[in-house]
C-alpha cells in the first residue's frame, strides 16, 4: 500500500499536533524526550536539525550564516513533520513549529516573506502551544545553541506575541521536574 504524502490531509488533523515552544535552553528537548516514552508521536526541533546537517555537510543555512536559507529549510521540514505526523491517528508534539521560525523575521525587524506567511496560516497546529518560560538555572549553550541567556529571554517574549498575531494561545508551562511538566500537558489535553 502507498503512502500519499499530501499537504491537504494536515488541516483536518490540526487539533491532534501539539507545539512545544518557549525560551531556547527551557527543558524542551527534554520534555519532548518524555513525552515520546509516554507514547506519544514526537518531533525533534527542524532547527536543531538543519544545523546540525549544515554543519556536517559545511553548509551556511545557519543562525549565524545565511538566515534566510536557514528560515526556508526549517519552515520546510516542520512543513514536512506535519504533513507525517497527519497519517496517523496520534497526538503528536513537536518541538518548536512554523511560527517559532517567521519569528526570526520579527527579530530581524523584517516583514515576514507572503509564502511563508501563507504555510504560517494553511498549516496549523492545536490552538494551545505550551511554552516552557526562561529558566537560567538549567539554561546552556552547545554546538546548535551560540546565544546568549538573555538573548533568548528577547526572543521568548518576541515569540510568546507572534503566537498571539496568529491566533494561538499561550500556556506556560510551570518549572518542575520534567516528569510533573509532561503531566500538565496530559492533564491539559
Amino acid at each position: 500500500m502507498e503512502c500519499e504524502y499530501e499537504p491537504r490531509d494536515v488541516a483536518a488533523r490540526a487539533k491532534q499536533f501539539i507545539v512545544l515552544s518557549g525560551c531556547s535552553g527551557g527543558g524542551k528537548s527534554s520534555l519532548l524526550t518524555e513525552l515520546g516514552k509516554r507514547d506519544f508521536a514526537i518531533y525533534e526541533e527542524p532547527g536543531r536539525q538543519v544545523v546540525k546537517e549544515q554543519q556536517l555537510i559545511g553548509g551556511d543555512a545557519l543562525p549565524w550564516g545565511d538566515v534566510d536559507l536557514f528560515l526556508e529549510l526549517t519552515i520546510s521540514r516542520s512543513i514536512h513533520h506535519l504533513i507525517e505526523a497527519s497519517r496517523g491517528d496520534r497526538i503528536a508534539f513537536f518541538d518548536r513549529g512554523i511560527i517559532d521560525q517567521v519569528n526570526g523575521y520579527r527579530m530581524m525587524g523584517r516583514e515576514i516573506p507572503k509564502h511563508l506567511r501563507n504555510a504560517a496560516e494553511r498549516f496549523r497546529y492545536r490552538e494551545s502551544v505550551f511554552l516552557v518560560p526562561p529558566w537560567p538555572e538549567i539554561f546552556a549553550n552547545d554546538a546548535e545553541r551560540k546565544h546568549s541567556f538573555e538573548e533568548a529571554v528577547g526572543t521568548y517574549e518576541a515569540l510568546t506575541e507572534t503566537y498571539r498575531d496568529f491566533g494561538y494561545r499561550p500556556i506556560i508551562i510551570p518549572k518542575t521536574d520534567v516528569a510533573a511538566r509532561a503531566e500538565f500537558i496530559v492533564a491539559s489535553l
